[in-house]
C-alpha cells in the first residue's frame, strides 16, 4: 500500500473475532469539540490487541473498528476549544485518555475515569493512516527524544513503556531493591529498563532464551529461563541470583508482566516477606492463589490500568536523556502488513515490538 492522494484515509478494521481484519477506504471526519485528527506515524501491536482478536476480550465499540492504542504522530487538525497551536506538533496518544472533569479524575485516579477512551477499543484506533481522539492529554514529543527516535518509535511509549514506567513508581522502588521481572516481552524489556534506571538490583524472568538475552542488554543483573519449572523450584532458584547481585533478600518488588497464567502463578509465588506484586500483563485466565500469603508475608498486590497520561512528559524526558532507548526493541512494519504480523504476534513469534507504520 503506498500513501493515498485522494484525500481519503486508509484504516484496517476487526470485523469479527479470530478473523483477518479487513482494509477500508474512509472519508476524512473532522475533529469535533475538544477533539484532534492525527496523521498516524506508527502504531504498536499489543498483547491487548491480540486480546481482542483471539482471546474473546470484547471491544466496547461496536465492530467492525480499527484497533490500535501504541499511537504516535502529527496532529493536523483541532475542533472547537482546542488551541490551534497543537496543530502540526509530533505527539504520542496516552492509550487510556481520562476526561479530566470527573469526581475520580479530580481526586488522581485518571486511569480508572469512567468516561475514558481508549483508542482500539471505545473508538477508532491506530492501524491507519489517521485517527481522531480526545485532545485534552495528548502529549507533545521533546526535541530530545525525536534527536534520538524516530517518532514512529515512540509509539511504543503509549502503552508499553508507560504501563511499566507507572508500575515501577506507584511501587516505590528505590536504588538498591530488588526488582524482579516476570516476562520480558513487548513490555517487559522495558520493565527491566526503568527498573534499572532507577539502580534497582534487576532480574528478570522468561522462558525465551532470546528475550533474555534481550533483558540482560536492557540492565537485567541475572536472567534465569524459566521453562518447565515448577513454581516451587523457581523460588529457590532465584534466591541465590538475588544474593549474587548483593541485592535485599526481603521486601522485593515482584512485576508480572509476561500477561500469562503461567506468569501470573509465578510472580505470586516469589511474595515473601514485604514484598509487592505489581500485575502489569493481561489474560483471561483464571489463577488460584493463597490469599493467606499477603497477611503471612505483610505484602501487597496491586494492578494499574494502563498509564496516568500526566507521566509521558517525564518518560519522554527519560527518553530524551537516554535513560531508557526503544531502538534495539522495536521492529517496522508496513501497516498493509498487519495480518501477517498480528498472525506473527499470536503465535508468539516476535521477540521485538513490531509497529506498524501507514504508506
Amino acid at each position: 500500500m503506498t500513501t493515498r492522494t485522494d484525500g481519503q484515509w486508509d484504516a484496517w478494521m476487526m470485523v469479527a473475532p479470530g478473523a483477518p481484519v479487513e482494509h477500508r477506504v474512509l472519508a476524512p471526519r473532522a475533529p469535533a469539540a475538544g477533539e484532534a485528527m492525527v496523521e498516524v506515524a506508527g502504531c504498536g501491536v499489543c498483547h491487548t490487541d491480540m486480546s481482542f482478536l483471539h482471546h474473546g476480550v470484547k471491544t466496547r465499540g461496536a465492530l467492525p473498528l480499527t484497533l490500535g492504542h501504541e499511537i504516535s504522530g502529527t496532529v493536523r487538525a483541532v475542533g472547537a476549544g482546542v488551541p490551534a497551536a497543537l496543530v502540526g506538533q509530533a505527539v504520542v496518544v496516552p492509550a487510556v485518555l481520562p476526561c479530566g472533569e470527573c469526581d475520580l479524575c479530580r481526586a488522581g485516579r485518571r486511569t480508572i475515569c469512567r468516561k475514558q477512551v481508549m483508542p482500539g477499543n471505545d473508538v477508532h484506533g491506530g492501524f491507519a493512516s489517521h485517527v481522531v481522539v480526545p485532545a485534552r492529554f495528548l502529549c507533545s514529543v521533546p526535541d530530545a527524544a525525536l534527536r534520538t527516535h524516530d517518532l514512529w518509535e515512540l509509539s511504543v511509549v503509549s502503552d508499553a513503556i508507560a504501563t511499566p514506567f507507572e508500575a515501577v513508581k506507584r511501587s516505590g522502588l528505590a536504588a538498591g531493591e530488588t526488582a524482579l521481572i516476570v516476562g520480558v516481552g513487548g513490555i517487559g524489556v522495558y520493565g527491566v529498563q526503568v527498573a534499572a534506571a532507577t539502580g534497582a538490583k534487576v532480574i528478570a524472568l522468561d522462558v525465551n532464551d532470546a528475550k533474555l538475552e534481550q533483558a540482560r542488554a536492557a540492565g537485567a543483573g541475572a536472567v534465569l529461563n524459566v521453562r518447565d519449572m515448577p513454581v516451587k523450584d523457581i523460588r529457590k532458584a532465584v534466591r541465590p541470583l538475588a544474593e549474587g547481585l548483593g541485592a535485599p533478600a526481603h521486601c522485593w518488588k515482584i512485576f508480572e508482566m509476561s500477561g500469562t497464567k503461567a506468569g501470573q502463578e509465578t510472580a505470586y509465588s516469589l511474595l515473601g516477606f514485604g514484598a509487592s506484586l505489581a500485575i502489569v500483563g493481561f489474560t483471561m485466565d483464571r489463577v488460584e492463589v493463597s490469599l493467606s500469603n499477603l497477611m503471612a508475608y505483610d505484602a501487597t498486590v496491586r494492578g494499574n490500568w494502563g498509564a496516568d497520561p500526566l507521566i509521558y512528559p517525564e518518560l519522554l524526558q527519560w527518553i530524551g536523556e537516554g535513560r531508557i532507548t526503544l531502538k534495539p526493541y522495536v521492529e517496522r512494519h508496513a501497516l498493509a502488513e498487519i495480518n501477517a504480523v498480528f498472525d506473527a504476534a499470536h503465535h508468539g513469534r516476535l521477540i521485538k515490538r513490531a509497529v506498524l507504520v501507514p504508506g
